[in-house]
């Protein structure tokens, strides 16, 4: 979904595991495959720890990975076509690490979706391990589903910067809103730095915020002119970027967010911003990787 006249989504794939965040997922992955009129994939990963190895012989493991599979695929179908009964829904069961499985379907999809928290999650922990490395590993746009979403707010938040990394997450974010017939909020925030106490350093980085605020909604001139139908609320706020971007979570059904991949080692680590919002956001978080 990145530039005005890109490619449409081939696919979703969403990650099952038996639990409930991962059954959220399939929820919301079934809506989104509604929206955008394409299949739907539910994988579910089978890991065999070194633990499993030395509890189970090799065929009571193989029968016991055939039965647990086919109850997790079996229930998060169910959830999917009692939610979307219309839509094309396929299964499978592949062994190996979910995050790489994950991270390898990401290639094939235009959109990857995991739960927040599997069933190997801590009890109160705010996001889990999968799901934040697949967030940080996998190329495309990879949606991180939180359990318990059930109001509608009719706001998408999308994080917006001067830069040209922007453009995919803006993209996103655009089509998003258009689909689901809602508003959009174009978050810029702006943090002054502490140090800042004469009166000329402090006038002229007034000066610079303003640029790179009108250099950055600049950049929604192409997406307003592609999706005119789509309501747009500017939103400037004098605040660290995360802080901002998880406030508005708390009013939003969706924050969009971009994550900078240059290079190949910085393309496998999620940016400071994204795993902030990742952590603190209230609500389905969506990060769309830039080329």
């Amino acid at each position: 979904m990145g530039k005005p006249g890109g490619r449409r989504p081939i696919m979703i794939v969403v990650g099952a595991d038996g639990s409930e965040s991962s059954f959220a997922a399939v929820a919301w992955a079934a809506d989104d495959a509604m929206r955008t009129k394409v299949p739907l994939r539910i994988v579910y990963a089978v890991e065999r720890g070194p633990y499993d190895i030395a509890r189970f012989p090799t065929g009571v493991w193989t029968d016991l990975k055939k039965r647990t599979s086919h109850q997790v695929l079996q229930d998060a179908e169910a959830v999917a076509r009692e939610r979307q009964p219309d839509i094309e829904v396929t299964t499978e069961a592949i062994e190996g690490d979910p995050v790489v499985i994950l991270r390898e379907q990401a290639h094939n999809a235009d959109e990857l979706v995991v739960g927040s928290r599997g069933l190997g999650g801590f009890a109160g922990a705010v996001l889990g391990s999968v799901s934040m490395k697949v967030a940080g590993h996998a190329h495309g746009t990879v949606v991180v589903v939180r359990p318990g979403e059930k109001t509608v707010h009719g706001e998408i938040v999308v994080g917006l910067d001067e830069s040209d990394n922007c453009e995919p997450a803006l993209g996103y974010a655009f089509r998003q809103a258009a689909l689901r017939g809602c508003e959009l909020r174009a978050l810029y925030a702006w943090e002054v730095p502490a140090r800042i106490y004469a009166p000329e350093i402090a006038y002229e980085m007034e000066e610079m915020r303003k640029a790179q605020v009108q250099a950055a909604y600049a950049r929604l001139a192409p997406w307003r002119e592609r999706y005119p139908q789509v309501p747009v609320i500017e939103d400037v706020r004098s605040v660290h970027p995360v802080k901002a971007l998880v406030d508005a979570s708390g009013d939003a059904d969706l924050v969009v967010v971009g994550s900078h991949g240059r290079g190949a080692i910085r393309a496998l680590v999620l940016g400071s911003v994204s795993r902030g919002v990742l952590h603190g956001a209230r609500c389905t978080v969506a990060v769309v990787r830039s080329p």
